[in-house]
């Protein structure tokens, strides 16, 4: 075990200090980037305003009409445990409202990552008015314009690093899209489709859609919200800390969702207690778990059961299927480890015919941590019959600070198309980030 000390700024330690904690404390919030004492206050009204967010007017009022109108709203979710979280939040509250919204996720092994055009046509089958993405969409350009020639409108929200190109969507919420001055740029999905939510319950009370009814609490969202948080492990700064702490907060009171209760128990853990640990190392995995083996839908419907009993129906299945996915990496990473020993070079690329792709992303993110190098790892993919039965291999990459990915691949595509200008913008160099990649 190596035991690393986290760097702080000596003003920041001092600040704290001046306003009466600890000295000891003090260097451990300054070591997490709290600057000041305020920072330490989890009230609700600490929260950073919806309004704050570029385009969530908008998406409130297109979400406020489509209800009002009685259109179908179709949730695009994604895979993981922010998608799924994302997923939840907004059916929950959707429904709360009086919407008729449904869910899709798309099998990563057959449609792969995001809105593509072949979910699309997917979704389009159950004649939605709205698509509403979460926890992707910034990059699906091709998937947008294919609903748009449908006659499906789009709402994205997401908070990943968008491309050159924005898609075309009626509306699209994502703190970190250009012109976004949300000062939190490190919301979870989960944490934007909970924001949109609270802007589309305040256009709502505008229009006295709640008139003579009660008005639906979103706060009892927000343990949902902190497992999506802590489990996609974005940076935790102080708007992200105030809705985790408001999410255990409910947890611990007893009041959380059955799902979130039932995953925590069916893991012997008692809700009454629950950490950030719980969520991360125990909820989270868990439901991760649906993603990588199995259909995602296991673990929203989870997330959404009301019924206590069905919950932890779906819990068990869900622990089942994490205790699987741990025999499975266990296995892959011996083997990648063995394959360690013989290779040499900046970047790291592995594959294995007998590895499952659903793993292959956890895979690349232990062999990262151990080589401190950007690895990628692939799995057979399936039989690809637009190529006469060609196998494709699907990997997933992950990466160290200071290089992302995303921007070497496109460096690679475009070295392929204008080797010149490519060469130019590498030696000038991009933003980067040390977040991990899906191809």
């Amino acid at each position: 075990m190596r035991i690393v000390a986290r760097t702080y700024a000596e003003s920041d330690r001092y600040a704290l200090v001046e306003a009466g904690v600890h000295p000891l404390l003090a260097r451990i919030y300054a070591a997490r980037r709290i600057r000041s004492s305020a920072e330490l206050k989890y009230e609700v009204s600490a929260l950073l305003s919806p309004f704050l967010l570029k385009g969530i007017d908008d998406a409130a009022r297109l979400l406020a009409d489509a209800i009002q109108s009685g259109k179908r709203l179709l949730i695009v979710a994604d895979y993981d445990a922010d998608g799924a979280t994302a997923c939840a939040v907004g059916i929950r509250a959707l429904r709360a409202f009086g919407a008729h919204a449904e869910y899709l996720v798309p099998d990563r092994f057959k449609l792969g990552y995001g809105l593509s055009p072949e979910l699309v046509e997917l979704a389009a089958q159950r004649r939605p008015d709205l698509l509403i993405t979460v926890d992707n969409g910034i990059a699906s350009v091709e998937g947008v314009a294919r609903a748009r020639e449908l006659g499906i409108a789009t709402l994205i929200t997401d908070h990943h690093l968008p491309g050159p190109e924005l898609p075309a969507a009626a509306c699209i919420v994502n703190p970190n899209q250009p012109g976004c001055a949300f000062p939190s740029k490190a919301l979870a999905g989960v944490g934007v489709m909970f924001y949109v939510m609270l802007a589309l319950r305040a256009e709502l009370r505008k229009r006295d859609a709640f008139k003579g009814k009660l008005e639906p609490n979103l706060g009892a969202l927000t343990d949902l919200v902190a497992l999506g948080t802590v489990a996609d492990v974005v940076p935790l700064d102080t708007n992200n800390r105030t809705l985790v702490s408001q999410g255990l907060k409910r947890l611990r009171g007893g009041r959380g969702q059955p799902g979130v209760m039932a995953l925590l128990r069916a893991a012997g853990r008692s809700p009454a207690e629950a950490t950030s640990f719980d969520l991360g190392f125990v909820a989270g995995p868990r439901l991760n778990a649906a993603g990588r083996l199995a259909d995602m839908s296991v673990g929203i419907e989870c997330l959404i059961a009301d019924d206590e009993a069905r919950a932890m129906n779906l819990a068990q299945e869900l622990d089942r299927l994490n205790t699987e996915r741990r025999a499975i990496e266990t296995s892959m990473l011996q083997q990648a480890f063995e394959y360690l020993n013989a290779v040499k070079g900046t970047g790291l690329t592995f594959f294995d015919a007998g590895w499952h792709q659903g793993v292959v992303g956890i895979l690349a993110a232990r062999l990262k941590d151990r080589v401190h190098r950007p690895v990628i790892c692939f799995a057979k993919g399936g039989e690809a019959a637009s190529e006469g039965g060609v196998p494709v291999l699907r990997g997933s990459g992950r990466s160290i600070p200071g290089l992302h990915l995303r921007d070497c691949l496109d460096l690679v595509a475009e070295a392929r198309a204008r080797p010149h200008r490519a060469l130019r913008r590498a030696c000038h160099g991009r933003r980067v980030d040390d977040r991990g990649t899906r191809l």
